[in-house]
């Protein structure tokens, strides 16, 4: 059987894909209302935080993470349709990259030499490294579930993908109370975190979005 054969009989078999927007809609409300029992459970907004939203560095931390979420997202969803192109979406993946880089830059500018280092490190970076992936596991959870009403031919690289998008998730919510704003710190331990969220996706999307 021919390649082009073989997607034409996926898009048509009886594993529907047309409702996976809806799905993954409803997947992520009840992921995202798990998680924020597990924030209030855990943690608790930052002191101040409605009026510091209005700095720039804070600003970045929830621009990175929710356009992250969004475009890994929207690739996911193209991940586990049949025939469908992932490129065009996750070409949006260079956008919170390229946010990012222009806060470190920004940061470099800004800030003495001697006050880098310190800002990478920040205050709590072995929380953020831990509380991201509790915060986004029950994102992940709810995600997978809903992909597996698709047919990826990569499981393990759609899995990867709704990793990142619930790690974005994760973090964004982390966020709310986390005190270290430096992009540095954001680079390397939100990274770190974003980063676990996605090999853990990929592990487990490879059994549970196998077809």
């Amino acid at each position: 059987m021919k390649t082009d054969d073989l997607i034409r009989g996926l898009a048509a078999d009886v594993r529907p894909t047309r409702g996976l927007g809806v799905g993954l809609a409803l997947a992520l409300a009840a992921g995202l209302a798990g998680a924020l029992v597990l924030f209030a459970l855990v943690l608790s907004p930052r002191h101040g935080m409605p009026a510091l939203l209005a700095e720039p560095r804070i600003l970045l931390k929830f621009a990175v993470t929710l356009s992250l979420a969004v475009a890994a997202g929207w690739t996911a969803l193209r991940l586990v349709r049949p025939g469908s192109k992932a490129a065009g979406p996750a070409r949006l993946l260079a956008l919170p990259a390229a946010l990012l880089a222009l806060g470190v830059a920004a940061e470099m500018v800004v800030t003495p030499e001697a006050d880098w280092m310190p800002g990478l490190v920040g205050h709590y970076a072995v929380y953020c490294v831990m509380l991201v992936p509790v915060m986004s596991a029950p994102v992940l959870g709810a995600v997978l579930l809903a992909l597996r009403r698709g047919a990826p031919s990569r499981p393990a690289l759609a899995g990867a993908v709704a990793g990142l998008m619930a790690g974005g998730l994760g973090a964004a919510l982390y966020a709310f109370h986390c005190i270290d704003d430096s992009p540095l710190f954001m680079l390397t331990w939100y990274g770190i975190a974003i980063g676990i969220v996605t090999a853990a996706g990929a592990v487990i999307g490879r059994r549970v979005l196998a077809w």
